[in-house]
């Protein structure tokens, strides 16, 4: 299995009110192929403060095994060299199997997130793989090419360049950054 670039992003949400219209979304964009789910944590902090935490995935048994492999062998390499990344490999697809899935990210991972999120609202670790992806950056390393950086380009930037009305910038912006006013 080729995998594409793997990204890792943490959303914010004040007053959470999820109706599994973001699930709906990732399985929606699984299905057309463009990205999948490596592995996600959403933690959930009520107006008392509790917190609940919850794992989701969209990747099959077979996936989860074979990318269980990998990311164990990424994180054995990067202790051990190349004794690591073979072990790292043998027990990231036997953890895969046995949890039915990849778990990248565990409870005890989301501590520096905690404390971060304010009462009432809730946080998102998705660690997702951009397969669309995988031709073009086939096609770029071909060509001698290689990433030098990457980032999201705020709204309001976009309005420098046309890309944006003022209006549209100024939506999209309150939008993107209405929980970190807090």
């Amino acid at each position: 299995m080729a995998i594409g670039p793997v990204q890792l992003i943490v959303l914010g949400f004040e007053h959470p009110n999820f109706h599994g219209e973001v699930v709906a979304e990732l399985e929606r964009l699984r299905k057309s192929d463009t990205v999948r789910v490596i592995d996600a944590l959403a933690v959930y902090k009520d107006a008392d403060g509790d917190i609940e935490v919850e794992h989701l995935s969209n990747l099959s048994t077979e996936e989860a095994i074979e990318l269980g492999s990998k990311i164990g062998a990424l994180v054995g390499l990067g202790i051990e060299g190349e004794a690591g990344f073979e072990a790292g490999a043998v027990a990231g697809a036997e953890a895969a199997a046995e949890q039915g899935g990849v778990r990248v990210f565990s409870d005890a991972d989301a501590w520096d997130v905690i404390a971060e999120i304010p009462n009432d609202s809730a946080a998102a670790l998705l660690l997702i793989e951009h397969h669309w992806a995988v031709p073009l950056r086939d096609a770029i390393a071909r060509a001698g090419g290689f990433r030098l950086g990457d980032g999201f380009i705020n709204p309001l930037d976009l309005v420098g360049i046309g890309l944006l009305t003022a209006e549209e910038a100024k939506e999209l912006h309150d939008l993107e950054t209405a929980g970190a006013a807090r």
